[in-house]
C-alpha cells in the first residue's frame, strides 16, 4: 500500500496553553511494497508520525493518504477500522500486549475480533506461528512460559494474523541481543520480501537502515529535514554528526580507508558492499606489481 504525508502537522493538547508540536508540515510518498526507515534524535517526533499513519492520532492538520484510505483532522472514528486492519503496528516491546492464556488464543484475538470464525482463526493462528519462527507445539503453552524474544514473535504473530498490507515498526528490536535483533529484521525482511508487504520501521540501529530500507525518513524536532536512499542520507558525515545520527559501521570503516586514499566509487554501507568493493579492486592492484 502506498503511503502520502501532505503538509501533516500534529499538536499535542492543541487549543490549549500546553500545546506541544510534535510533528510539523511534514511531505513524502513512500510507493507500494516499499521499505522505509525513520530516523533522528530522542524527541524528533517519530513515534507521533508512525501513529497517524492508521489513525490512533489524527493530524491536526493536512493529510494522509494510504492507499484508498485518506485520514485528515475531521475522519471519524466509523471510518477507520478498515484501515487499521490494513496497517498493522508493532510497539517497543510488544510482549507486554500479550493477555490471553495461550499463544493460539492470544494470536487469534485480532481475527476473531474483526469477525472470523474461532476454527478459521485458530488455523490461522497456528499458520502464524510458523510465520514467526515457531512450530504449532508451541500453541497451547501460556506465552508467559517463553523467552523476551519468545515472547515478541508471538506479539507481532498476533499482528501479522490481522493480514496488515502495511507492518509499522516502532524500534522492534529494542532490548533483544545481537542474535534477536538479527533474527527479527530477517523476519521482517522476509516478510517484505516473500509477502510484498510495505514496511515503516523507526530505529536507531543506522546498520538496520542501510542493510534493509529503500528510502529514509530524517526527522528532527518535528521536521523532516531529509528524505532519500540510505545513500542519500548516509554519504555526508558532517551532516549526520550535526544531526545527531551516526553512519553505519561499514561506511565509518570505508570512510577511514578513504582518509588514507583508498578510493571508493561508492560509499559502501554494509559490510556485504565493503566486501564486494575491495573484492573487486584488489585483484587489479595486486596485477600492476607483478
Amino acid at each position: 500500500m502506498a503511503i502520502t504525508f501532505e503538509h501533516v502537522s500534529y499538536t499535542y493538547q492543541a487549543g490549549t496553553p500546553m500545546a506541544t508540536s510534535a510533528v510539523d508540515d511534514v511531505s513524502f510518498h513512500v510507493p507500494d511494497h516499499s521499505y522505509l526507515a525513520i530516523v533522528g534524535h530522542t524527541g524528533s517526533g517519530k513515534s507521533t508520525l508512525i501513529q497517524q499513519i492508521n489513525a490512533l492520532l489524527k493530524p491536526t492538520s493536512g493529510q494522509i493518504t494510504v492507499d484508498d484510505f485518506t485520514i485528515t483532522p475531521k475522519t471519524t472514528n466509523a471510518d477507520l477500522k478498515p484501515l487499521r486492519q490494513h496497517v498493522g503496528m508493532v510497539f517497543q516491546f510488544p510482549e507486554s500486549q500479550l493477555f490471553e492464556e495461550t499463544i493460539r488464543q492470544d494470536i487469534a484475538f485480532g481475527p476473531k475480533n474483526f469477525g472470523m470464525g474461532e476454527t478459521d482463526a485458530n488455523k490461522l493462528a497456528d499458520a502464524m506461528l510458523q510465520t514467526v519462527g515457531l512450530d504449532s507445539s508451541y500453541a497451547d503453552r501460556s506465552p508467559f512460559e517463553l523467552s523476551g524474544g519468545q515472547m515478541r514473535r508471538v506479539a507481532i504473530a498476533g499482528v501479522l494474523a490481522m493480514r496488515p498490507q502495511v507492518l509499522v515498526l516502532d524500534e522492534p528490536t529494542a532490548g533483544l541481543d545481537p542474535q534477536g535483533r538479527q533474527e527479527m529484521m530477517a523476519l521482517f525482511a522476509r516478510l517484505h520480501r516473500e509477502q510484498g508487504l510495505s514496511i515503516v520501521l523507526v530505529t536507531h540501529q543506522m546498520e538496520d537502515v542501510a542493510q534493509y530500507a529503500e528510502q529514509v525518513a530524517v526527522m528532527r524536532a518535528g521536521k523532516l529535514v531529509k528524505f532519500g536512499t540510505p545513500h542519500d542520507v548516509f554519504r555526508d558525515a558532517a551532516w549526520l554528526k550535526a544531526n545527531q545520527l551516526d553512519m553505519p559501521r561499514a561506511a565509518q570503516f570505508a570512510q577511514r580507508l578513504a582518509d588514507r586514499g583508498l578510493a571508493f566509487d561508492r560509499l559502501p554501507l554494509t559490510a556485504e558492499q565493503l566486501a564486494d568493493q575491495l573484492a573487486a579492486r584488489w585483484p587489479r592492484e595486486g596485477a600492476a606489481h607483478v
